[in-house]
């Protein structure tokens, strides 16, 4: 056989990163407020150094977000109620991904359970007229 076909026919050996998953489970996790009233937060994952965080939002009906700025793209998932801003409304079951520097504040009125993902936090606009980011300020 050529050598050239022996090279093709050999694969390399790939192996698993052990200890390269991290399991988490949400119902094992408390909820704990956010500085937003009637918004509760889950941290699934953060990185603090890179701006990333994913995590469940719990919002009780009529709670709102403030004006707040999105630095990167924002993902969400609503897996119950629903939430709205001014571009619509998204419901369970369906999924909402906002622009990096969109600006907007978001409201519900039934109540909602969201999986959100961004990847540098929120900056939020405070009546103060200071500025500040995450939801954890």
């Amino acid at each position: 056989m050529p050598a050239k076909t022996a090279t093709l026919k050999r694969k390399p050996k790939v192996e698993p990163t052990v200890g390269g998953s991290t399991y988490v489970k949400p119902d094992q996790i408390d909820w704990k407020p956010s500085p937003f009233p009637g918004i509760q937060i889950k941290v699934l994952y953060e990185d603090k150094a890179k701006g990333e965080l994913t995590c469940l939002l719990k919002w009780e009906p009529g709670a709102s977000l403030p004006m707040h700025r999105h630095p990167e793209i924002e993902q969400t998932w609503v897996l119950e109620g629903s939430f709205y801003d001014h571009d619509g409304i998204c419901k369970a079951g369906e999924y909402v991904w906002r622009t990096p520097g969109s600006i907007h504040e978001t409201h519900s009125d039934t109540g909602a359970v969201i999986l959100a993902i961004y990847r540098k936090p929120n900056m939020f606009y405070r009546k103060s007229g200071e500025t500040t980011s995450g939801y954890d300020t």
